[in-house]
């Protein structure tokens, strides 16, 4: 069994279903199930109708609607004909009176919770699952399509639930794999997920990738496969650098960081089902179906360049919290991380001395009563429009000079924290946003002059 995911890019139209349903073809023999994301934009379309309805902008929220079901009008009329065509129009069409329904319900209760953000988002990966299984129903494959509602269950966190693996995974192996054995292609919604008492949920952006690692790692499958509107990995984001390069094979730990600070290829949390049981990730190009992408692998490979690659975001605030009240203290971080655990506030990056402990956050939801609680440790002072900038590599700790040519890379630009010693895989450094794009920029021309040509590749 493996199990084959393909992102919205990867089936927003007609033309993209058929090269994704050409990719699964070429796999048959090996029991493929398949997690589709929303179709391009849907998720973002969705998300403005809920905001639109409930600020009483009805007929705008209306008229969205609208247009995206006849987008995927549009779509089911090209891939399918007869009275598969008509059957698939009926349940498009309840689709979009359900979220008519809660266009109404939003305008008439004045806002807009998480519960319903969910309840309407999840709508996109179901109406493509449908798609998708209709049209591998046309071409003659028998096909199971699942809800995975059904399987995935989380808790009441909405707009970005936990799995509660303990409960999913007797389900997935109780739903997914009979029809599976059957012969069959199963085919099911990413992102989407409910509660024991069947409340729909959903497990945050990018959460397809995380649906088919938690159903990868279930089955137990020889292979999980993400398909996607890129090569694979790539050595840095080509938007900013001209000339980036294709890693052949990673380990889960050098994804992992790349994913966590920046890199779009993969939900943060995608690897973490699959890393657990050494179940191999392939990141692959779905517009170009006979090439190899990048091999996601439990061990590291060996490589005669030392970085493998660059990540970075934007939007992060940096925060620097000054007391003398630290000065051998013991205790007082702990104090410190209390605050945003309460806050529910994620923290990137630290790095600490005896009476200051800097750090960053990537949300500025919480961050008035963040400060707040923090000026009773001491002073604090806020740096918005900061970006993060993480390096990876195997074992970077121990290779000398990476971090005398980092800092040559950089001697023109202003490095406002770093951290280091926390892993053996990465250096991560806070720049002005302003700043980023040069950066990367530079610090790939320093590491990637002359790439391994065992693990890299440049892109055609």
């Amino acid at each position: 069994m493996i199990v084959i995911k393909f992102g919205g890019t990867s089936v927003q139209d007609a033309p993209a279903m058929v090269r994704a349903i050409q990719a699964v073809e070429k796999q048959l023999n090996r029991k493929p199930a398949v997690v589709l994301s929303a179709m391009g934009k849907t998720t973002d379309k969705l998300l403005k109708i809920a905001e639109k309805a409930h600020r009483g902008e009805v007929e705008a929220a209306r008229g969205i609607s609208r247009d995206l079901k006849g987008h995927y009008l549009r779509v089911v009329r090209e891939l399918l004909t007869g009275t598969r065509l008509l059957k698939t129009e009926d349940r498009l069409g309840g689709y979009f009176e359900e979220i008519s329904n809660i266009i109404q319900g939003l305008y008439l209760l004045g806002e807009c919770t998480p519960r319903s953000r969910d309840a309407i988002a999840s709508f996109g990966e179901r109406m493509s699952s449908l798609i998708f299984a209709e049209t591998l129903g046309e071409k003659g494959h028998p096909v199971a399509l699942l809800d995975s509602r059904e399987f995935i269950r989380t808790d009441d966190d909405f707009t970005r639930a936990a799995v509660l693996e303990e409960v999913s995974f007797p389900k997935i192996r109780e739903q997914v794999a009979p029809p599976l054995d059957d012969g069959r292609l199963v085919v099911l919604p990413g992102f989407v997920g409910s509660t024991v008492n069947g409340i729909t949920t959903t497990i945050g952006r990018g959460g397809s990738d995380y649906t088919a690692s938690l159903v990868g790692a279930a089955l137990q499958v020889k292979d999980i496969q993400i398909w996607t509107d890129v090569p694979g990995i790539l050595t840095a984001d080509p938007r900013i650098v001209s000339e980036v390069y294709k890693i052949k094979a990673i380990s889960f730990s050098e994804a992992s960081e790349l994913a966590y600070f920046g890199a779009q290829v993969l939900h943060p949390s995608t690897l973490i089902p699959a890393v657990s049981r050494s179940i191999p990730v392939h990141v692959c190009d779905s517009s170009k179906i006979d090439q190899i992408g990048t091999l996601i692998s439990a061990s590291s490979i060996p490589c005669q360049t030392p970085v493998k690659s660059l990540a970075c975001k934007k939007g992060i605030t940096l925060l620097n919290i000054h007391s003398t009240r630290m000065l051998l203290a013991y205790g007082f971080l702990h104090r410190i991380f209390e605050v945003f655990d309460r806050r529910r506030t994620v923290v990137d990056v630290v790095a600490t001395s005896e009476v200051d402990v800097s750090l960053t956050i990537d949300s500025e939801a919480n961050l008035q009563a963040i400060l707040n609680d923090l000026r009773a440790f001491g002073r604090v002072d806020v740096e918005p429009n900061v970006a993060i900038i993480c390096i990876v590599g195997d074992n970077l700790r121990n290779t000398p000079g990476v971090a005398a040519r980092i800092f040559q890379a950089l001697d023109a630009i202003n490095v406002r924290m770093i951290s280091q010693g926390a892993s053996h895989i990465n250096v991560t450094f806070i720049v002005q946003e302003d700043k980023m794009e040069d950066a990367v920029r530079q610090l790939h021309d320093e590491f990637f002059a002359e790439p391994d040509p065992q693990l890299f590749e440049a892109i055609s």
